[in-house]
């Protein structure tokens, strides 16, 4: 904000993975429990172990393969793709609608993934409160460990 890094008085500013998921489905209520005591949080819905679960079960963790399975004709990959698309637009749509960003930027390694960037953006306006949607959603400049970059320039200076 203003050209700085807004951390808030408790340092959780940008908090969002720990946030419920917005617009849940009735399948998707209470949602899965997550590792910080809540129910149906974002990262129990987007990250890429659940995405990885979503597609091949509870003991599944690795969701680098789905693009490529979907790409191959598995339907089920695709459906897991098609969901986790649609949770991941209703949930920037919610800091679209709080923020009113410039843009987006996706990290992790989830953001390497190219359907994103075409079926995220035009999923927005069914949740965002405007006419028009025009936030793009960008992939990373610096690769998928981009946030891990950000927090270290964050490091306090000795």
């Amino acid at each position: 904000m203003n050209g700085a890094v807004h951390r808030g008085p408790h340092r959780i500013a940008a908090e969002w993975g720990h946030n419920p998921l917005p617009w849940p489905s009735i399948d998707e209520i209470p949602g899965i429990h997550c590792w910080c005591g809540n129910w149906g949080c974002l990262e129990t819905y987007v990250a890429g172990p659940a995405l990885a679960r979503d597609c091949d079960g509870p003991e599944a963790h690795d969701a680098s393969g789905i693009p490529a399975r979907a790409a191959a004709g598995d339907v089920r990959a695709q459906q897991a793709l098609d969901r986790h698309a649609d949770r991941l637009a209703r949930g920037l749509a919610v800091v679209i609608n709080m923020l009113d960003p410039d843009v987006v930027v996706l990290g992790g390694g989830l953001s390497n993934m190219e359907h994103l960037y075409r079926v995220v953006p035009a999923r927005l306006s069914r949740h965002v409160f405007s006419d028009v949607v025009s936030t793009p959603i960008l992939r990373n400049k610096h690769g998928d460990s981009s946030g891990v970059r950000g927090a270290a320039w964050l490091w306090p200076a000795e």
